[in-house]
């Protein structure tokens, strides 16, 4: 049965699409070409969305826009957008009136032939997602197989082109809580990076967080998961898993390693080893990564144990020497009278903070601020006076990373600057020659941004502009 029959014989009756956004409209375009009727819904008025309700109207699509977006949700099948609660009212109601909501990605999921990896966690996602991708390209540029796609949360949406992937292809795919929530397919091999306090000002705590993770590998099609041997959270959900855990470490070798029922990555003498059914393997050697910080090697060696059996110690090297990294992280800017700007605008955790500052050698002056997601700020506090030579606080949430620096003990000089535009501009000026000046946020960008990518671009158009 072809794609488009399958799609034909599943929606019958029109379907609901809520939310016009990157992944839906596209979402949208597919079930038009396949003869699936829809409706499509959106908070925002006909004004604000410009000519796409126009362009939709005009393709026969039924609109329901404004505050009451999402009254008579009658459709038999609903496309949740991944920012929409599973658990708003309308949507409970549909569930029981006998309604199927699911999403663009579960849809992916359940018509591809290609070969599912899939990656989420807290920090280090989208490198480790880059990176399995990586490999797998340079294994097929130097053996040939199928072709490899990349999307999910980066990327572009996969389902447009499931059309034209085989079975013989893999998708790369990074997974965010909001789609894992309420998912009910997994990925054929799957990596938790790491678990730490993320986007509590949408999930109701760190419980319902932790557990929308759990959907990566609970789900049949599940073969494999791939975890930090140093977060307890991600091995304590490892402890979950009915499939082979594969357990990674940068600090531990294998033999110090937890009971667990797959394979290990690790370091020893300066290699990247994997060790399986006990047999030890040589992989990488360390120095040949070109990435700095021990977060990189971990992220290779999520890659490495996702992708081991299917890819070759050479096209691991090939990636290694030549990989810099993905734009916004950790992102050498320029140096200009003596001073070095790097831009690492996708930190949006504390975490991921902490593991910027230790990439780097000496002590930055630290732009940091933005979107309030109610995490804790200590963690911040503790890498910045530890690691940093300023602070510049700007964004919503400027006054709660001062207080929690007040809060931790030790010196460390705090400027505050509300305007992004104007906190770059202050870091410029208290940088010496031989400083370093890192934008890395510790936060999401949606308090004066639509993504990281927006707020990265914008500190980097700001440091091309000052004079040399």
């Amino acid at each position: 049965m072809t794609i488009r029959d399958r799609i034909e014989k599943r929606f019958k009756r029109p379907c609901s699409v809520i939310g016009l956004g990157i992944s839906n409209l596209p979402l949208i375009d597919f079930l038009l070409a396949h003869g699936v009727r829809v409706c499509a819904r959106d908070r925002k008025s006909r004004e604000a969305l410009g000519g796409i309700a126009e362009r939709l109207e005009a393709a026969g699509v039924a609109l329901r826009l404004g505050e009451d977006y999402l009254g008579e949700l009658n459709e038999p099948v609903i496309f949740r957008s991944p920012g929409l609660r599973p658990d708003v009212p309308e949507l409970v109601h549909a569930r029981e009136r006998g309604a199927e909501v699911l999403s663009e990605m579960e849809l992916f999921f359940e018509l591809t032939p290609a070969t599912v990896i899939g990656v989420t966690g807290s920090d280090g996602k989208t490198t480790s997602t880059t990176l399995t991708c990586r490999l797998l390209e340079a294994e097929r540029a130097l053996h040939g197989g199928g072709r490899v796609w990349l999307g999910g949360n980066i990327g572009e949406p996969l389902l447009p082109h499931v059309e034209q992937m085989r079975p013989e292809d893999v998708a790369v795919v990074e997974l965010s809580s909001f789609q894992l929530m309420d998912m009910e397919h997994s990925p054929a091999r799957a990596a938790i990076t790491n678990l730490s306090p993320n986007h509590l000002d949408w999930h109701r705590d760190m419980a319902e967080y932790t557990q929308a993770k759990t959907n990566i590998f609970r789900h049949a099609e599940n073969r494999m998961l791939v975890t930090n041997a140093e977060n307890p959270p991600a091995l304590e959900l490892a402890r979950q898993c009915r499939s082979p855990v594969t357990l990674f470490s940068s600090t531990r070798q294998a033999e110090a390693l937890p009971p667990h029922t797959g394979g290990s990555v690790f370091l020893r003498d300066g290699w990247i080893v994997l060790a399986e059914g006990g047999e030890e393997r040589r992989v990488l050697e360390a120095a040949d990564i070109l990435l700095p910080g021990r977060h990189n090697l971990e992220n290779y060696m999520t890659a490495i144990a996702l992708t081991w059996g299917m890819v070759s110690p050479e096209a691991i090297r090939q990636v290694a020497v030549s990989f810099r990294g993905v734009p916004h992280r950790l992102e050498r800017i320029r140096t200009v009278r003596g001073v070095t700007y790097y831009n690492s605008s996708i930190d949006s955790s504390p975490s991921r903070t902490a593991a910027a500052l230790s990439a780097l050698s000496g002590k930055p002056i630290v732009i940091c601020g933005g979107y309030d997601k109610h995490i804790p700020f200590a963690p911040l506090a503790r890498a910045l006076k530890a690691r940093a030579k300023a602070a510049v606080l700007t964004g919503a949430t400027r006054e709660r990373i001062r207080e929690a620096l007040e809060a931790e003990p030790g010196e460390l000089p705090v400027y505050i600057e509300p305007d992004f535009a104007g906190a770059v501009e202050l870091a410029h000026e208290l940088a010496a020659p031989g400083d370093t000046v890192l934008l890395s946020p510790a936060c999401a960008s949606f308090d004066a941004f639509r993504n990281f990518e927006e707020r990265g671009e914008c500190f980097c158009r700001i440091v091309e502009s000052f004079p040399d």
